[in-house]
């Protein structure tokens, strides 16, 4: 996620332009093979037990590894090695940026240094944001300690990683009452814990993110697309539920919803994340309160 934050800002800074960022992104895609890819390659796995293992990781809050491990096709120690060899993306971002020569290594300390200050991270923050782990890395982004809003801002964001672009990074979350856009998917959960989650936006965005979501490219209409994005909110919503179970915890989700024309949310507080996503932006809602009201315009 760090290489997305630190390249746009090297854009803005008028460093590189969009074609050597995207040129550095190629040559660290290269260079940052899939974990599955890897094992495979290693004749550590068989490509059908790689396959049943990402076709797992659709419907299991689990990294592949953890996945693997438990159906008994690696040892931990395997993992450890295949997660050396696939190397660290920033890490990956920053020798890409180098061996093209469009920056030097103590220009981007100047940089690191000056986008540390403009967003008052902490070195440990910096730590984090270079390690990679999103679950670690989005609540950085919040500026709450509730362990509800994390906990789920962290669930959504790290399956966005997983299911729709491993290219996701996020900005800084803000409060707000009410929030008007031009498409929205949500869905209500209540016992326990009584929740509103959504994801809004020009449905153009939402479009994108839907068809990476499904792997469908013929999502035209706003119908097919917003329905793409409450299965999707729903699976992430199901996967928080049953960790909450596990600290018995009932939780019942109510149907997902959606708008196809511009709909307001209105709460007494609206924590929104912007999330950067296929090529776009949609805002990523969650409301801790039973009383979200939905309005179409």
């Amino acid at each position: 996620m760090f290489d997305r934050l630190i390249g746009v800002y090297l854009v803005e800074k008028g460093l590189l332009d969009k074609s050597q960022l995207e040129k550095a992104y190629q040559i660290q895609e290269s260079n940052c093979a899939k974990l599955g890819v890897i094992a495979v390659a290693e004749k550590l796995m068989t490509i059908a037990q790689a396959e049943q293992v990402n076709a797992m990781q659709a419907s299991m809050d689990k990294r592949f590894g953890d996945i693997a491990i438990e159906r008994g096709y690696l040892t931990d120690t395997q993992v450890s090695r295949l997660v050396e060899l696939q190397g660290n993306p920033y890490l990956a971002f920053i020798q890409a940026l180098t061996d093209m020569g469009a920056i030097s290594m103590s220009k981007l300390a100047e940089v690191e240094e000056e986008y540390q200050k403009l967003h008052g991270f902490t070195e440990s923050d910096m730590a984090t944001l270079k390690s990679g782990d999103v679950e670690k890395i989005v609540p950085i982004f919040l500026e709450t300690e509730d362990q509800m809003y994390r906990g789920m801002f962290s669930m959504g964001i790290k399956n966005m990683y997983r299911l729709v672009d491993s290219h996701v990074f996020v900005g800084k979350a803000y409060t707000t009452k009410n929030i008007k856009d031009e498409v929205l998917g949500y869905q209500k959960f209540h016992g326990d814990q009584n929740a509103f989650v959504g994801i809004s936006g020009k449905f153009e965005d939402v479009q994108r993110m839907a068809k990476a979501y499904t792997k469908e490219e013929f999502i035209e209409t706003r119908e097919d697309a917003l329905d793409a994005v409450c299965e999707l909110i729903n699976c992430i919503n199901g996967l928080y539920v049953t960790e909450q179970s596990k600290e018995s915890k009932f939780i019942e989700l109510e149907p997902p919803a959606f708008s196809v024309s511009e709909t307001e949310a209105s709460c007494d507080e609206i924590m929104v994340m912007p999330v950067y996503i296929c090529g776009g932006e949609v805002k990523y809602l969650i409301a801790v309160s039973k009383d979200t009201k939905i309005t179409t315009m």
